[in-house]
């Protein structure tokens, strides 16, 4: 045992040597307040539990973290989700964001977008720009994305029913700015199936949407090979009222189902896998939240090195966003949502995550202020760069009751895995009802306990304020969706009509085939300026609408 765990732990040296030519330690020496100096990593160093279970940072099975250095080398990526109103004030946000030291971007839209209607259509009036920024063709990305170079910026778009339509707009932009495709890097959420189990803005049915995922799979495999395809989000499970082993397990499910679909497709599991990103919630139980996020990558790396035969390592990582848990903020006492922000982020660091958003006070509210979004963002600076707990690699590693937490939650993942799996695997589980049910049962029960403050929230039920003081809260201006309107209006009246009228006929038509790739039509469509309404109105006419 003691020659294996030599060579286990020889091979990770070697391979942070290899990772340190590309991405040097951000200090030659990492020490305490005191002038300790802090090793890379603390580990046991006869124990067969170590071998087996946790391994070396960027060694199967991950548990540890993906990379062999992690932290020490550079910072999680700092990704502050962001939009409201039009393009242009978002764009002033994002701008102001990157010159606060932002390393990331984020794009929130709003309803409108997400369910794929223009800002002039019935369905969209009282709703445009208010829970996210309104964009209804290229021109509105071209705004979004102005003075903002896309081949120094990673861009992550939450958009998932019409995620195809954003992407193009996304590729379109980089082409203007003279960015390659092959240079573009970021993430697009289009992730369906938590829509159908929590969070409602879905589209077409789970056929025709499993088959637009697949095809930016491929599309972006050989043509964009820098941006992760999709987002698998355990988040907005969690924000529906999910345990916090729910939201890994139903989320490594859905993770489980792409990968079959794009199997089905005929894609090869090494060629679209090491793509493949994660998206989860920090709520507030400390411990729970590190050991969750330890079990999902051992979790993952398993089912991908056993079940699915991936050969390559890349194809084995549970690579993650993390996002502060929006549904732990009260709208009472909003400033004891910067002590919740700041656990979280926590927990999420020394959990291993590669990007991180924290969610501003007022968010219960409003949007984010100005000022709410930058002590958000410096509550993750001041973690990266005052706390030390990014000298050295997962310090939370060899603790009894973490270690034994990651093990339950590993098991208790597992049980829900076989569970899904005896029903026919995750879209049969969600045409079923069950993780729905599931979640519901988690949301009742969770409301019970505060009501009777067996769970105390404090400000909420407890330690309460007879009078509130609010901040000042941001105001979506009520004239922007007119002006929106016109815009929309008047890009219809400049473009060529009959370009747009013959690339959305062959959308139709790539649509009607089973084995035709859609991207290529659609990007087509969007550089001749059609709308994304015009783009999802001829796909809900080939597709249908999915009515649950």
């Amino acid at each position: 045992m003691d020659e294996i765990k030599g060579s286990s732990k020889q091979r990770w040296m070697n391979s942070v040597d290899s990772t340190l030519k590309r991405f040097p330690e951000r200090k030659d020496t990492f020490t305490t307040s005191s002038n300790v100096e802090i090793d890379r990593i603390y580990d046991s160093s006869n124990d067969q539990y170590y071998e087996e279970k946790l391994g070396y940072p960027g060694e199967y099975p991950y548990t540890r973290g993906i990379q062999p250095t992690m932290y020490r080398s550079r910072f999680w990526t700092m990704r502050q989700y962001a939009g409201f109103g039009s393009a242009e004030e978002t764009n002033k946000r994002f701008r102001y964001l990157l010159e606060q030291g932002q390393t990331g971007l984020s794009v929130a839209f709003d309803l409108p977008t997400q369910i794929g209607y223009d800002s002039d259509d019935p369905m969209s009036e009282g709703e445009v720009g208010k829970v996210g920024v309104a964009i209804d063709s290229l021109k509105d990305m071209e705004k979004l994305f102005d003075q903002i170079p896309l081949d120094q910026v990673s861009t992550s778009m939450t958009i998932n029913a019409p995620a195809s339509v954003l992407l193009c707009m996304y590729m379109a932009v980089g082409e203007k700015q003279g960015v390659p495709l092959e240079k573009l890097t970021g993430t697009i959420q289009n992730d369906i199936l938590k829509e159908y189990i929590a969070r409602g803005t879905y589209i077409y049915p789970p056929k025709p949407s499993m088959r637009l995922i697949t095809n930016i799979f491929e599309y972006c495999q050989q043509n964009v090979p820098k941006f992760n395809t999709i987002s698998i989000s355990g988040y907005h499970i969690r924000e529906a009222g999910s345990t916090a082993v729910q939201e890994a397990a139903f989320t490594i499910a859905n993770g489980m189902a792409y990968v079959d679909a794009a199997l089905e497709s005929g894609l090869a599991i090494d060629d679209f896998a090491p793509r493949l990103a994660f998206f989860f919630n920090a709520h507030n139980n400390f411990f729970e939240e590190v050991a969750k996020f330890r079990a999902a990558r051992r979790v993952w790396a398993k089912i991908m090195k056993e079940h699915y035969q991936a050969k390559n390592p890349k194809s084995w990582k549970l690579r993650f966003h993390t996002q502060t848990g929006g549904s732990t903020l009260t709208a009472q006492q909003p400033d004891n949502n910067i002590v919740r922000v700041t656990m979280q982020a926590l927990a999420a660091v020394l959990g291993g995550t590669q990007s991180l958003h924290t969610n501003s006070r007022d968010e219960a509210l409003s949007l984010p202020t100005e000022d709410s979004a930058r002590i958000a963002l410096r509550t993750q600076q001041i973690i990266a760069n005052e706390s030390g707990v990014a000298d050295t690699i997962d310090p939370l590693g060899g603790s009894y009751y973490v270690e034994a937490l990651t093990d339950q939650i590993e098991e208790e993942i597992n049980k829900y895995l076989e569970r899904i799996k005896e029903i026919g695997g995750a879209v049969k589980a969600v045409e079923e009802g069950y993780m729905q049910r599931e979640i519901h049962h988690n949301a009742y029960e969770t409301q019970k306990r505060i009501e009777t403050q067996e769970e105390i929230i404090v400000g909420l039920n407890k330690y309460t304020l007879d009078e509130e003081v609010n901040p000042d809260l941001l105001k979506v201006d009520e004239e922007l969706e007119k002006e929106q309107v016109k815009q929309v209006q008047q890009v219809r009246n400049e473009r060529d009509d009959q370009e747009v009228k013959v690339a959305l006929e062959q959308i139709r038509t790539a649509a009607k085939s089973d084995d035709e790739n859609l991207i290529p039509h659609i990007l087509k469509a969007v550089k001749d300026y059609a709308t994304i309404g015009e783009i999802c109105n001829v796909l809900r006419d080939e597709f249908g609408e999915y009515t649950g």
